[in-house]
């Protein structure tokens, strides 16, 4: 009886060991520097109760971080390479790597006070920033579904010059940032994977769980493509520098929800650009490309040198929840009046001061552009996935594709800026080379601050109306302001190298930026839509083999987030099967 028991536990207990988990981990979290997100208070609202703050939290992007072998302190990636040594293959890669905790303030330059977030854009050697936005329980990206709501944020852009784009927006992100479709991310959105939009860049260095490493080749000293993008449908509500600003929707066509990976054809790269699966170039609203001038910059009707309130209204055909997305609508507020936006003057285009198909239609027209907006299902198609819920995004960078010529310049260049949609900003065609404002402006930063959400209407006080386009008292010209290659005085620059405080010299350079709207495009590309995948490149490196002793026991416990919860589980269950053994024993 006894020896029958004694086996039958045992058998029992092989069970148990079979079923739990080998975990061949991949896009590992490290556990040299812990991962403490910023806090940030932020509020909901509704027309009958106002609004409620809360307190959440960002968290930097995954591209940003120190990769390192797990267990160890060797780079996974150093300069714009891959280690061919750890990462001989994507699968290996991701199974030898772990992303690493980071520094926020004094790595990133990424200041949090209350309801106001800073982001400095040079910050010892890096270069940019980008976070997201966690939920209540810091656990997964905030989701937003903001058909029929309004957006409100208040935003300082007085300290970034020509060349730079301190932006706010919103892509179809997988809330887990891809853990529970792809096992081989055991990082999650806790250290900020899963990053895709609508220029589905190849610069990402994890897709799907995997690394990107497959024909990884250098665009830069610490960024580079590999042969696969990160698609996903994405809502520019805040693309500006000082000098001009743009806000954007671009539709996808993606096979499936949330985050895609692309390949060849479907990524558009290059003369591919309107073949891909995402609209790159989107339908942008400038008020300086659609004919006004005056209306946005220093001393302008939205005085640029001040703080602003930028609401941006999503409305649907019946004024629903569920009803297709017709218009967004855009108002700014400063020194308590509301400022409308700026109508359109344009020869063939509408007065219109709002994006609805119709508009989108008549300015791809007018500029001559590829409508790839209509062909991916214009504004229903991105309807659909503000109603899936997406991500917000807020980062600051420089364009190493097209200098940010698209958001403030004149673009294409081989174009004389008297052809309709050349003109988009009154920076010299000469600005926004990241070398130089990398090197000039390193100071320059852009703050975001009361972020609020819900029903329309209810985000802003009501003010006193101020009619579109009208200039302010200290706004005098009607012609473009005059302006350096900088637009001021600050300093600015895209390498992103993250030095931390352990004992060894670590370095994460987030790179390059991926061309944003029309950047990267061909001389007759369009709108200036925009991706923000500002320095997703990257560099991460580690120096310096001194007190490796130190930090080997930290290192050697990199264990999956799940891994106690399973250890214990295992041990309830034995400690029942021991029970039962000793009921039988007895009786």
């Amino acid at each position: 009886m006894l020896r029958r028991a004694i086996l039958c536990v045992a058998m029992m207990m092989a069970v148990v060991c079979v079923s739990t988990p080998y975990y061949a981990y991949a896009q590992q979290a490290g556990a040299v520097t812990a991962e403490v997100h910023p806090s940030l208070s932020v509020a909901t609202c509704t027309s009958s109760s106002g609004c409620q703050s809360r307190t959440q939290s960002v968290v930097l992007d995954a591209n940003w971080r120190w990769i390192h072998r797990t267990g160890a302190y060797d780079n996974c990636y150093d300069g714009n390479q891959w280690s061919s040594s750890i990462c001989p293959n994507p699968s290996t890669c991701s199974s030898n790597c772990a992303l690493e905790g980071a520094q926020y303030q004094s790595t990133y330059g990424i200041a949090n006070s209350g309801n106001a977030l800073t982001l400095g854009f040079v910050t010892g050697t890096n270069v940019g920033s980008r976070v997201y936005l966690m939920d209540q329980n810091d656990r997964n990206y905030q989701i937003f579904k903001l058909k029929n709501r309004e957006f409100s944020v208040d935003v300082d852009v007085s300290n970034l010059p020509c060349g730079l784009n301190g932006a706010l927006y919103f892509v179809e992100m997988d809330a887990d940032g891809g853990m529970s479709r792809f096992p081989t991310n055991r990082a999650g959105a806790k250290f900020g994977t899963g990053y895709c939009d609508a220029q589905c860049p190849q610069d990402i260095k994890f897709i799907n769980g995997l690394a990107n490493s497959d024909g990884w080749s250098g665009t830069s000293s610490s960024s580079g493509n590999g042969k696969y993008g990160a698609c996903c449908a994405e809502m520019d509500i805040w693309e500006a520098n000082k000098m001009a600003t743009a806000f954007t929707p671009h539709p996808c066509s993606t096979p499936t929800t949330g985050q895609t990976q692309c390949e060849g054809l479907a990524c558009g790269a290059g003369a591919d650009r309107y073949n891909g699966i995402c609209d790159k170039d989107g339908c942008d609203f400038n008020s300086f490309r659609m004919g006004n001038k005056t209306f946005y910059g220093p001393g302008l009707t939205v005085d640029t040198n001040q703080k602003m309130t930028v609401v941006t209204q999503f409305f649907t055909v019946d004024g629903t929840d569920t009803g297709d997305l017709k218009e967004i609508r855009r108002i700014y507020i400063q020194n308590g009046k509301i400022i409308k936006n700026s109508a359109t003057k344009i020869a063939g285009v509408n007065p219109d001061d709002s994006i609805t198909d119709s508009f989108c239609s008549q300015a791809k027209t007018a500029f001559q552009d590829t409508n790839h907006f209509a062909t991916l299902g214009g504004m229903r198609a991105m309807g659909t996935s503000l109603d899936r819920g997406m991500v917000l995004v807020l980062s600051i960078w420089d364009d190493h594709a097209a200098n940010m010529l698209w958001l403030d310049s004149n673009y294409p260049t081989n174009k004389p800026d008297t052809v309709p949609g050349v003109a988009r900003g009154p920076c010299p065609t000469t600005s926004g080379v990241p070398a130089n404002v990398e090197r000039e402006f390193p100071r320059s930063s852009v703050q975001f601050s009361n972020r609020r959400w819900g029903d329309i209407g209810s985000t802003h006080p009501t003010g006193t109306p101020s009619s579109s386009g009208t200039p302010a008292a200290t706004a005098a010209t009607s012609s473009a302001p005059s302006v350096d290659s900088s637009g001021n005085n600050n300093n600015n620059n895209n390498v992103n190298s993250a030095t931390t405080s352990s004992p060894a010299s670590m370095t994460n350079s987030g790179g390059s930026s991926s061309a944003s709207g029309s950047a990267g495009a061909s001389s007759t590309a369009g709108a200036s839509g925009a991706s923000s995948t500002g320095a997703s490149g990257g560099s991460n490196s580690s120096t310096s083999a001194s007190a490796v002793d130190t930090r080997t026991a930290a290192l050697s416990g990199n264990l999956p987030p799940n891994f106690l919860n399973e250890a214990s589980s295992l041990r309830r269950s034995v400690a029942s099967l021991l029970f039962i053994l000793l009921l039988v024993v007895l009786a």
